[in-house]
């Protein structure tokens, strides 16, 4: 199965792609016949990866870097690079290919030390592969630091390195990087291209897939966690109730304090086991005995661990709180459709009575109010203010409409 079947929905970026791993192959086959090289070419040597959040972008990425670094033999005889089964493409795809680094954080930033690291290893030739390919999986989170460090790197690249990075859009990349890149822009994937891959690729039922790509619209990601974890549906499920208790001050006040308390424990929850593991290697890697004391010295190199761990589960609380607000705007989305008449399709079907009640009891213009009121509450939180306090007032602006 070749590798670009992963791409859901992105016909026209998956032609682009496979046409530059087609160049890219005859590239270094040229070089290692000592032949001349080909003239034209779709293939460079950095690329911008952009699209809404579950468009596929590092799924994207990770498809190029699996089809640049291909040794099936059908190329031989015309195939295109990216067979999907053969070494290079297997360990690209599963994160183990020596001469592919994939780089995501689960921090709020990447910082210079991060990029600097990364530079210095982009300057090295291909231990084995073809290529040596750098994905860079959240682009966006580059310190203003970092990101003039990638600059050079991305200004004189090594003669085979490939950078591949991932944005939301073109504006969450510098513009000195983003103008040394070739733009590939993904589009948010059908609901039903998304379904279809639950169903083939996780062995969800129909019905399951069908209603988790619908509440999600066309997120793959959370529609997968969606049809997987019973206990994302019930927080979703919660999430969706908040609109019927919010009738008086004590009502939104509560409602605040529990979204901002359920948000914490789905950190805690995803955190918990990587945490654990995490630490325990740490001391085995430090010497130390089984239920013993560390080592003397190792205290700083703990510490460090826990600074990070702190970090990492502040970034996941903010980003289940961020998923949970999506998707009550989904929710005032579905209540404005109905009360326009639209013919667009309802994202939260199983809550069909509580949209019409909603949508009875409104104006369009205070639903809109309420959306703007959602994404005025995500834009503070992205200002780094209080949770809570930002959280409060989004429900106190819900419940005036």
């Amino acid at each position: 199965m070749p590798v670009w079947d992963d791409l859901v929905g992105q016909e026209k970026v998956s032609e682009q792609l496979a046409a530059a791993a087609r160049d890219a192959d005859a590239l270094v086959t040229a070089v290692a016949a000592r032949a001349p090289q080909p003239e034209a070419s779709k293939m460079t040597h950095a690329w911008l990866f952009t699209g809404p959040p579950g468009s596929g972008r590092s799924t994207a990425a990770r498809a190029f870097a699996a089809a640049l670094q291909c040794v099936s033999p059908d190329r031989a005889l015309g195939g295109i690079p990216g067979c999907g089964f053969c070494d290079g493409c297997h360990t690209s795809l599963v994160g183990t290919h020596a001469d592919v680094q994939i780089v995501r954080t689960d921090l709020l930033s990447i910082g210079v030390k991060e990029t600097r690291d990364l530079v210095r290893r982009a300057q090295l030739s291909p231990a084995g592969g073809r290529w040596q390919v750098i994905v860079l999986e959240d682009a966006d989170r580059l310190t203003e630091g970092a990101g003039n460090v990638l600059l050079k790197a991305v200004e004189e690249p090594a003669p085979r390195t490939v950078w591949l990075l991932c944005a939301p859009s073109i504006e969450d990349v510098l513009p000195t990087i983003r103008s040394r890149c070739r733009l590939l822009t993904l589009r948010t994937p059908p609901v039903e291209a998304v379904a279809d891959i639950l169903i083939r690729r996780d062995g969800i039922e129909p019905e399951v897939a069908a209603a988790a790509a619908r509440a999600t619209q066309g997120h793959i990601g959370r529609a997968r966690r969606l049809a997987t974890d019973p206990s994302a549906r019930q927080r979703r499920a919660a999430v969706l109730k908040l609109p019927l208790r919010i009738d008086d001050v004590g009502g939104c006040l509560k409602a605040a304090q529990e979204l901002i308390d359920t948000a914490a424990e789905d950190a805690k929850q995803l955190a918990e086991e990587v945490d654990v593991k995490e630490t325990e290697d740490l001391k085995a890697a430090l010497g130390a005995a089984q239920g013993g004391r560390m080592p003397r010295g190792t205290a700083g190199v703990m510490k460090e661990l826990e600074d990070r761990q702190k970090r990492r589960r502040t970034r996941t609380q903010r980003d289940s709180l961020d998923l949970a607000l999506i998707d009550l705007t989904g929710f005032y989305r579905d209540v404005l459709a109905l009360q326009l008449g639209s013919r667009l399709a309802i994202a939260n079907a199983e809550a069909g009575d509580t949209l019409e009640r909603l949508a009875r009891g409104g104006s369009p213009e205070s639903t809109l109010r309420r959306i703007d009121a959602i994404a005025a509450c995500r834009e503070a939180l992205d200002r780094n203010v209080a949770p809570l306090l930002a959280v409060e007032a989004m429900t106190m602006a819900l419940r005036a409409g």
